[in-house]
């Protein structure tokens, strides 16, 4: 968690629109790529073996990160930032010029996630239990049988395949909102904020683009994309309910 850094004196982000525009039209192997990372590549509590063909039915519950309409698909840019000693944490936003629409706090520490993408490939899990209820509260089952995936307020976490404790979903403080001000003019890129003041933490960050798709009312991910599918780190973020 970020300490000590406080957003410009006139903060400049925007509130995001009611819906994001739609991806650019993608090549044959852009698709397939697409496609192919949808599928978690490792499942910690589901037992389907490898290959195994699945089938997802869709749902007409809407992400915070979709807006209001059908589309399934869109482009949205994503902040990995964290004070090199502290925890990271996960912001999504519909440009880099708009307020957060997602924070998740994840109880993973920099310097980790850092040796992490060093490998080249990182996958980072989030799920959460579908809650159950009975014929007593049946009402407050239903209410939250119908929350959308990104507003569940906690997820257990896995990075490559390791369990790292916990992603906490919590509303941007006047630190993030100092960081995302920071990087307004920044669309893709990772480097270091330096601190403020003596005494205080430079943050390391990464930001890209990502392609977000919802799979279905239980399955949304985030893949990093690369102008025109250069080289550099594979990210993919899976958010799953169980």
């Amino acid at each position: 968690m970020l300490h000590h850094l406080s957003p410009s004196p006139q903060l400049s982000l925007v509130a995001p629109s009611s819906h994001y525009r739609r991806r650019r039209p993608a090549r044959v192997v852009r698709v397939f790529r697409s496609i192919c990372r949808t599928l978690p590549i490792f499942t910690p509590k589901c037992k389907i073996p490898v290959g195994a063909a699945t089938t997802v039915a869709c749902s007409a519950v809407a992400s915070p990160l979709s807006g209001t309409d059908s589309r399934r698909n869109s482009l949205v840019t994503g902040t990995l930032f964290g004070c090199r000693k502290g925890r990271v944490s996960f912001s999504i936003q519909e440009n880099p010029r708009c307020l957060p629409s997602l924070v998740v706090e994840l109880s993973l520490l920099t310097h980790v996630l850092l040796r992490e993408m060093s490998t080249g490939m990182v996958r980072i899990a989030l799920e959460c239990e579908k809650n159950s209820g009975n014929a007593a509260n049946d009402g407050k089952a239903a209410s939250l049988s119908s929350r959308a995936l990104l507003e569940e307020p906690l997820w257990t976490l896995f990075c490559n395949g390791k369990r790292n404790g916990y992603g906490v979903r919590r509303e941007p403080t006047e630190d993030d909102l100092g960081v995302m001000e920071t990087l307004r003019v920044v669309s893709m890129g990772a480097g270091v904020l330096p601190a403020r003041a003596e005494g205080e933490e430079e943050v390391a960050y990464l930001r890209a683009g990502f392609d977000h798709i919802i799979a279905s009312r239980d399955a949304e991910t985030l893949y990093m994309t690369s102008p025109d599918d250069g080289p550099g780190p594979d990210l993919t973020i899976f958010f799953v309910r169980m």
